[in-house]
């Protein structure tokens, strides 16, 4: 795998556990807030649904983090997949910039491992 592949592929696992940080522990926090762009009041309802995604988000590093560790390129390729589809979710669901910030360096690492 090519150096920039297996950097990139390392950033996308870094962001996924800065968003389980922000999510799971900042949510209500002036980062947290300034972030996702939501007030106190609906951080505070919100609190245990966000927690459950950023879980889910520390599954995602976990998948590529363990992948890189193991020698296991189907687990890395697996969860940058799922990364990706996360992203277009979110972009549909919530936000077109979270494909920007979530799927397009997902996108981007998959196609580096593909062609190195």
């Amino acid at each position: 795998m090519s150096t920039i592949a297996l950097l990139l592929t390392g950033l996308v696992a870094v962001l996924h556990v800065y968003f389980l940080v922000l999510e799971m522990f900042l949510w209500t926090r002036p980062l947290g807030l300034k972030t996702f762009r939501n007030t106190p009041e609906k951080a505070e309802i919100t609190r245990v649904l966000a927690a459950n995604q950023g879980l889910y988000n520390g599954f995602l590093a976990a998948g590529i983090i363990v992948g890189l560790a193991m020698a296991q390129p189907v687990l890395v390729t697996f969860s940058l997949a799922c990364v990706v589809v996360a992203g277009a979710y979110g972009a549909y669901s919530v936000s077109r910039r979270i494909f920007m910030i979530q799927a397009v360096p997902a996108i981007l690492a998959l196609v580096l491992r593909a062609v190195a």
